[in-house]
C-alpha cells in the first residue's frame, strides 16, 4: 500500500540481505545498439583477469581490524550525510524525488520509507550543470581538524564515483574483491550485508569512496543483471545512450536513470537497507 513520506529521512545504513534472483523479465522491450555495447562490455568484465591487484606477498590485515576501522568510518560518513542533508532545501529535495517518480506536485509518494536514500543520493553527491553540489558546499563551511578521521571521510565522500561492479572472491581479510566494470579496475569493497548475501558473479550498481585501502559504498544499491540494462536504455535520454561507455558512467543522469527505473520495477522488494550488528565478524 502506498503511504506518503511523513516521518524523519532514513538513515544512509549499509546494505542488508539481498535476494539472490534478478529483476523481473519483461518481453516488450527495445533494443539498441548502445544497450548491445554493455553488454558486451559485462561479458568482458566477467572473464577472470589474471593480475590482481590486492595480490602480494604481505600477509592480510586481521578482520577485526577492518571492520572496527569500517564501522568508525561509517558512522563518520552517517554524521557527514545527516548534516550535508540540511543544506539541501526542500523544494531541491522534492525536485530530485520527481525526477525518480516519488513524487507528485509537493506530496512525496513512497512505497518504503528506505526509497528516499536514493533522493539523497543525488541531492548530496551530483548537481545540475553549473551548480555546486550539496557536499562541496558544506566542506567549505565544514571547519574540521586538518588530518582527522572526520577530514579524511569528507574528502572521500566529496571524491566518490558511481560504480557498476561485478563481485568476486571474498577478500583474505573481509570484503570482497570486486571488478569495477566501466573501469576495469579492481575494488576491495568491505560491506558486511553484501559479503553474506550476495554471491560471486552478483552484480550491482552503487556509489564508492574509498577513504582506506578498501572502498565503501555510499549507502544505496541496486542489483544490475541484463533485465535492467534494457529498461536503462529505453529510460535514458537518447544523446545519453549513445554516450561512450567510460563517459556514461560519470554523467549525473546515468545514476538517475537506474535508480528511477529500479524503483519503478519495485527495487525495495529486493533489498533492505540495516546497520551492522556490531559483533559481525
Amino acid at each position: 500500500m502506498t503511504k506518503l513520506w511523513t516521518a524523519a529521512a532514513p538513515a544512509f545504513r549499509e546494505s542488508g540481505d539481498w535476494p539472490r534472483q534478478g529483476l523481473r523479465t519483461r518481453q516488450d522491450r527495445r533494443s539498441r545498439p548502445a544497450r548491445r555495447n554493455l553488454e558486451r562490455a559485462m561479458a568482458v568484465a566477467v572473464v577472470p583477469r589474471e593480475n590482481n591487484a590486492f595480490a602480494n606477498d604481505n600477509p592480510p590485515p586481521a578482520r577485526n581490524a577492518v571492520l572496527a576501522r569500517y564501522r568508525q568510518l561509517r558512522e563518520i560518513s552517517k554524521r557527514h550525510h545527516h548534516d550535508i542533508l540540511k543544506l539541501i532545501s526542500g523544494d531541491a529535495m522534492l525536485q530530485q524525488a520527481r525526477r525518480l517518480g516519488l513524487a507528485q506536485g509537493r506530496t512525496l509518494i513512497l512505497d518504503d520509507m528506505e526509497e528516499m536514500s536514493y533522493v539523497f543520493d543525488l541531492a548530496i553527491y551530483t548537481a545540475p550543470p553549473r551548480r555546486s553540489r550539496a557536499i562541496d558546499r558544506y566542506a567549505r563551511s565544514a571547519q574540521l581538524p586538518p588530518g582527522s578521521d572526520e577530514a579524511l571521510m569528507l574528502e572521500a565522500m566529496r571524491a566518490a564515483r558511481f560504480a557498476i561492479l561485478i563481485l568476486g572472491r571474498r577478500h583474505d581479510a573481509a570484503g570482497v574483491i570486486a571488478t569495477d566494470l566501466f573501469r576495469r579496475t579492481d575494488v576491495w569493497l568491505v560491506d558486511i550485508g553484501l559479503e553474506a548475501s550476495l554471491e560471486e558473479g552478483a552484480m550491482m550498481a552503487t556509489r564508492l569512496y574509498t577513504p582506506e585501502q578498501f572502498s565503501m559504498t555510499a549507502g544505496v544499491n541496486v542489483p544490475f543483471d541484463l533485465a535492467l540494462i534494457e529498461d536503462l536504455y529505453d529510460a535514458l535520454p537518447r544523446r545519453l545512450g549513445e554516450t561512450r561507455l567510460t563517459d556514461l558512467i560519470d554523467d549525473r543522469r546515468f545514476a538517475e536513470t537506474i535508480y528511477r527505473v529500479a524503483l519503478a520495477d519495485g527495487i525495495m522488494d529486493r533489498v533492505t537497507y540495516q546497520d551492522p550488528p556490531e559483533d559481525a565478524s
